[in-house]
């Protein structure tokens, strides 16, 4: 008897889309990840980790809270050497790495060096910051800190802070102090079990005058036995949704002092007398705490990334209904509407990874301003343009990348159908995990406003002759505001189309806000009258952004077959997301609705051409397996057999059923019910039925009676 031929395994199918891409996939990973050296210390980084126990993961979905957190403090010992013998540079991309292998240890290590010794970075004066690094900071030597702004009423309302700090001259100390319950630092990561010291934001109290939020260093615990100093209070807030590895806590502070040195014045400064001399730009004193908002860009590009790794290789090699006559089922991805499911967000990735790249020269630029910065520096006024273009900018990638990163962490767990589902494609830990960057170091909506403030205050400068940095020049562009299309969807048509409409969106937020001021409503008044406005002038400037990036980075490509598929990826993102955004390509005129077909035909031509090579595109993120972390992304394509021996491994069942005795036997050895005498029922249904049928008779006589009557 002939049998029919097996179809092709999982591991065979993803071979075959390997087979002759149109492009070298090394070369591509090279071009995604801006050169050669970068690509082999991810790699470096990558096997390190695979091989340090530390960090393994396999685990990881079966384990408590309280062991999650213990791995991270081991994971804190082992990542620690390499703060002080590698580079700034390296140290920073070797995190990462990690923040998309691991995000709460990632987050836990940074809130020390990104957020704590940010604080000091930005905040201190050289003479303090070498006191700090003696009191060994950067080797975590005596010092583990945390980053006390956020308040339980508050949030990360920073000018709304209330906890105190008065200045006590008779002991040169400042008195910090929770007032109320409202002003409870809360969501601080590290220090419910952890930190010994907190980077405290609390309003400067001279003599009974409010000064401001200012930055107070203040011991939490003794480093020797770990108990908490006087007048500390600490507690644990408890399961969160995603990243367990962090011990966020919340801290009240009951009148504790600290000495005046502790109070961070490299921007202002408080004398022994009391005198409190502050910097001639406030805003200035801010400026190097954007590098939070900055990195959470790249990691939206890297996660979405990761996550689409998953999706696509598992959308090449799951099979499912055989169409067109074919006797063999159909992969997922050769189906156009899961194209359109994933392609698009593997461009959107892609784009946002060069966009973070531009961003982080922009931060650095300005972080370089800032610190070679003097009181009477004529180059104030540039740097202080240069510190609100990297604020608008990288509020609203901030915003708009973290949303769009969390959408397509879940898209990509729906696209993998119930296996999706599982814990163990880890694409729900993803969603988990990720979903925090949308609210903290700002809320998402609340920076999306304040980048729309920033666009309606470059608006009404350009129309009064100011002249506007480079990325919002075109709102000063009349020409830019009555561009049409050419019909042809270039990348230069779509560039003009989306300076059209942020341009348009962001005039019409202008012309609100300027009616609602002739209407005597104050400057804040009428910023929040028209925020729905701003909202959306924000959303299209930086959808835009984003795609000029992209295309600016392709100039920058020299012509090869890699730069030509990337070419495709960039317009499936500008022609994707105007699709997205057709209503206000068609309001402001830029597309006639005859347009519009071609709009998504010519989506769907790009996800098909893209379609040819998504796996080799997404194996170009490099990404081990070690690092995805899930059976249905493995790259050699052994879905089913690794995702059912992880789960046999983590999962053994007990030698003894844990409640059998306990519930289950009770329940299936109760005494039965009593029983029914069922002779009885049958005899008085019986009686019952012949009742019935008397009364029908009786009935029916009367009836005839009264008919012969």
């Amino acid at each position: 008897m002939a049998f029919p031929r097996p179809k092709p395994t999982t591991m065979e199918t993803l071979h075959a889309e390997r087979q002759d891409p149109p492009f070298n996939v090394r070369k591509m990973a090279i071009a995604l990840h801006g050169s050669e050296e970068a690509l082999q210390l991810k790699e470096k980084f990558m096997a390190e980790l695979a091989r340090n126990p530390a960090f393994k993961n396999d685990d990881i979905h079966d384990i408590s809270k309280d062991e999650i957190r213990e791995r991270t403090m081991e994971k804190f010992g082992a990542m620690v050497e390499f703060v002080t013998t590698e580079s700034i540079d390296v140290f920073t991309q070797r995190m990462a790495l990690v923040g998309i292998a691991d995000p709460a240890f990632w987050t836990r290590f940074g809130v020390h060096y990104g957020l704590f010794l940010g604080a000091l970075r930005s905040g201190a004066t050289p003479n303090q910051m070498s006191y700090w690094v003696e009191k060994g900071v950067l080797g975590l030597n005596g010092v583990i800190g945390c980053f006390a702004m956020t308040e339980i009423r508050g949030g990360s309302n920073v000018a709304g802070l209330e906890t105190t700090a008065t200045f006590d001259r008779s002991s040169d100390t400042f008195v910090i102090h929770t007032p109320h319950l409202g002003a409870t630092k809360w969501w601080i990561g590290g220090a419910a079990s952890s930190a010994t010291h907190a980077a405290v934001f609390a309003r400067l109290i001279v003599d009974g005058k409010d000064h401001g939020i200012q930055t107070f260093v203040t011991q939490l615990r003794d480093p020797k036995t770990f108990n908490t100093m006087p007048g500390i209070t600490i507690g644990d807030i408890g399961k969160k949704m995603g990243r367990d590895g962090i011990d966020n806590g919340y801290i009240q502070f009951t009148y504790v002092h600290v000495p005046r040195a502790h109070m961070l014045m490299k921007n202002t400064q408080v004398s022994r007398d009391g005198t409190v001399t502050k910097p001639a730009l406030a805003q200035l004193a801010y400026g190097a705490l954007l590098g939070g908002r900055t990195s959470m860009v790249a990691d939206s590009s890297n996660s979405a990334k990761k996550a689409l790794t998953i999706a696509v290789r598992y959308g090449a090699v799951r099979r499912q209904f055989a169409t067109g006559g074919n006797k063999l089922e159909t992969q997922l991805l050769d189906y156009p509407i899961h194209q359109r499911r994933l392609l698009p967000l593997v461009a959107q990735a892609v784009a946002i990874g060069f966009t973070a790249t531009k961003l982080q020269d922009m931060y650095e630029d300005m972080t370089q301003s800032l610190e070679s910065l003097k009181p009477t520096d004529p180059n104030m006024m540039d740097t202080l343009a240069k510190l609100k273009e990297t604020h608008a900018t990288s509020a609203g990638l901030k915003a708009f990348c973290t949303w769009s990163t969390l959408d397509a962490i879940e898209k990509c767990r729906q696209s993998c159908g119930g296996h999706g589902y599982s814990a163990y494609s880890n694409l729900p830990a993803q969603y988990n995990d990720f979903a925090v960057q949308c609210t903290w170091e700002g809320d998402n909506t609340i920076l999306a406003l304040q980048a729309g403030r920033a666009l309606v205050a470059s608006y009404i400068g350009g129309t009064q002759g100011a002249k506007l940095p480079s990325g919002v020049a075109y709102l000063s562009n009349e020409a830019s505001l009555t561009a049409k299309s050419d019909g042809s969807l270039s990348l230069d048509d779509m560039e003009r189309g989306w300076d059209c409409v942020a341009g348009n969106a962001t005039k019409k937020a202008a012309y609100e806000y300027a009616a609602f001021r002739k209407q005597g409503k104050k400057k804040d008044e009428a910023y929040e009258l028209c925020s729905q406005s701003r909202f959306i002038a924000a959303k299209l400037h930086t959808t835009g952004y984003i795609f000029k990036m992209f295309k600016a980075a392709l100039t920058d490509l020299a012509d090869s077959p890699e730069k030509t598929a990337l070419t495709t990826v960039a317009k499936l993102y500008g022609v994707w997301q105007i699709e997205q955004n057709e209503g206000v390509f068609l309001k402001y005129g830029f597309l006639k609705p005859e347009h519009t077909d071609e709009v998504q035909r010519q989506v769907d031509a790009f996800c098909a051409e893209t379609r040819k090579y998504a796996v080799p595109l997404v194996d170009s993120f490099a990404l081990s397996d070690h690092i995805i972390n899930s059976p249905l992304g493995k790259w050699d394509g052994s879905v089913y057999e690794s995702y059912f021996e992880q789960v046999r491994a983590q999962n053994p069942l007990p030698k003894e059923h844990p409640y059998f005795k306990r519930l289950i036997k009770p329940l299936l050895q109760r005494p039965p019910y009593k029983h029914v005498d069922v002779e009885a029922d049958m005899e008085l249904n019986e009686e019952l039925a012949e009742m019935e049928a008397r009364r029908a008779k009786a009935k029916s006589k009367k009836s005839q009676a009264q008919k012969q009557e």
